[in-house]
């Protein structure tokens, strides 16, 4: 039966129940992205196929990495993990050793040094002649949930090393940097990846419209692929666990792709021509060098993303690159390949339910504004005519001044709550990911330039389907309001 013209055309899916709807589940789209031209579709595992409890693997990372730094003698016993302390797109400054949120233009909104915030007048006097330029060897930018015990390890080693030097550290970059061997370490020498795999239940968190999502991209005639930095055994475990329970009864997650490569060390994999291997041994991990085309079913290990374009004969803006490190995976992939890119940030969800929950305070947020722009106007005016006009200026003017003066007095005093919450939507310490007091934030900036469509997982794009055009919607400009609102 052919649905009448005002009535909705059935929705044939509806991930976790979450409604065709969700706000919290949709594709936002910066630049215009057709799908129907996407011929190859690759993607990240760690936090993008695969998602993890955050709390659970990066308290672990954490406790691996200070292990690490108390071999060096270092008194770490009291460090501790408070995961809710930090949120992505922060901005480690090596230079002054701290922490900071700043907006697209680089203006630092909120610091601190270690745990403490700054003050305004201590903020502004550090940060007002400077930018931050993510360029500058000075600044390191929170890209991933991975760097958010990166982020707990910096702001408690900041406060020992002001009380008492660290062995071997001279400044906040040497800080920095051993932080990074750590993590490093803690990665590469297999204790965390094992921790993993013993409990994944503890740590990973499945999604069950994986599946279908994927099965229906490749029903639409697109080549998928798994490109991670992840070994073989970890990534054929941690994806069995996470994947297998709901492909059809006799088939696996590599059913799923094409071709599949681990240890692809992006960014560089991106941007340089790294020699590829063939996995021959997938139970031993052995390996040997390969010539030639990737061949379907095959594990691969290493090599470039070059050798994509040239085995599956395809154009950059037939490739699509799907991952949730802003840089390793998005920024880079654009940059230089000039591919179509997604970034996967899984907490956008709760930062949209709180946007939501917020909205009717939001609209009173706007009026109240509204009016104090109206107010201030009023008052600049009259002041103006107090200094053309000092002989005119009477008492009856002084009165108006000083009652416009107080309106704009209380007005504050109404607003201040509301904008307080309003700043502290998503993270109480460091307020929404992707706005930074009435600005976009730094991340939101470069979210905006290098991914095409961002979104909180990968299923999400089940929902629109292999055949959607996702339009990016008409930006808005400083002088449209004025438009709106007419003569």
């Amino acid at each position: 039966m052919t649905p009448e013209p005002d009535e909705p055309l059935p929705d044939e899916s509806d991930p976790e129940g979450a409604g065709p709807d969700d706000p919290t589940r949709g594709v936002f789209c910066n630049r215009t992205l057709n799908l129907r031209a996407v011929r190859a579709i690759g993607y990240d595992m760690d936090y993008t196929l695969v998602h993890y409890h955050v709390d659970a693997w990066e308290e672990a990372a954490f406790a691996a990495a200070r292990a690490g730094l108390a071999e060096l003698g270092w008194p770490v016993e009291g460090l501790r993990f408070d995961p809710g302390a930090f949120t992505l797109g922060l901005t480690f400054d090596l230079e002054l050793g701290n922490l900071v949120k700043a907006t697209r233009f680089g203006y630092v909104v909120r610091a601190t040094h270690g745990r403490r915030r700054l003050g305004f007048d201590e903020q502004r006097a550090v940060y007002s002649g400077t930018v931050i330029d993510l360029s500058e060897p000075r600044y390191e930018f929170m890209n991933t949930l991975f760097e958010l015990s990166r982020a707990a390890l910096w702001t408690q080693l900041v406060e020992l090393h002001d009380h008492e030097p660290l062995p071997g550290v001279r400044s906040y970059g040497q800080l920095y940097r051993h932080i990074d061997e750590a993590l490093n370490a803690a990665h590469l020498r297999g204790d965390l990846k094992a921790r993993i795999l013993a409990d994944p239940e503890r740590f990973v968190d499945p999604d069950p419209d994986i599946v279908s999502t994927l099965t229906d991209q490749r029903l639409a005639g697109k080549k998928l692929l798994l490109v991670t930095n992840s070994d073989w055994d970890y990534t054929r475990r941690v994806m069995a666990h996470a994947v297998d329970p709901f492909c059809p009864p006799g088939s696996t997650w590599r059913d799923l792709f094409d071709v599949v490569i681990v240890s692809a060390d992006k960014p560089r994999f991106f941007s340089t021509a790294a020699p590829l291997y063939q996995v021959v041994d997938e139970d031993r991990s052995l390996l040997r060098p390969h010539r030639g085309p990737l061949e379907a079913g095959r594990v691969f290990f290493g090599g470039n993303a070059r050798l994509i374009e040239e085995s599956l004969g395809l154009s950059s803006s037939q490739l699509l690159y799907v991952g949730d490190h802003l840089f390793g995976d998005v920024h880079v992939t654009k940059d230089v390949l000039r591919w179509r890119t997604a970034l996967i940030a899984r907490e956008l969800e709760a930062e949209i339910r709180a946007a939501a929950a917020f909205a009717d305070d939001e609209v009173r947020l706007a009026r109240l504004m509204a009016s104090k722009v109206e107010l201030e106007r009023r008052l600049a005016r009259l002041r103006m005519r107090r200094r053309r006009h000092p002989d005119a200026w009477g008492a009856d003017d002084e009165e108006r001044l000083t009652e416009v003066s107080a309106r704009a007095a209380a007005l504050d005093e109404e607003i201040a709550p509301l904008a307080r919450a309003a700043a502290e939507l998503g993270n109480p310490h460091w307020g929404p990911l992707m706005r930074a007091g009435v600005d976009k934030s730094l991340f939101a900036r470069q979210v905006e330039r290098y991914a095409d469509v961002y979104t909180s997982r990968v299923s999400n794009l089940g929902r629109e389907t292999p055949y959607a055009y996702l339009r990016a919607a008409r930006g808005s400009l400083p002088h449209d309001a004025a438009l709106a609102a007419g003569p």
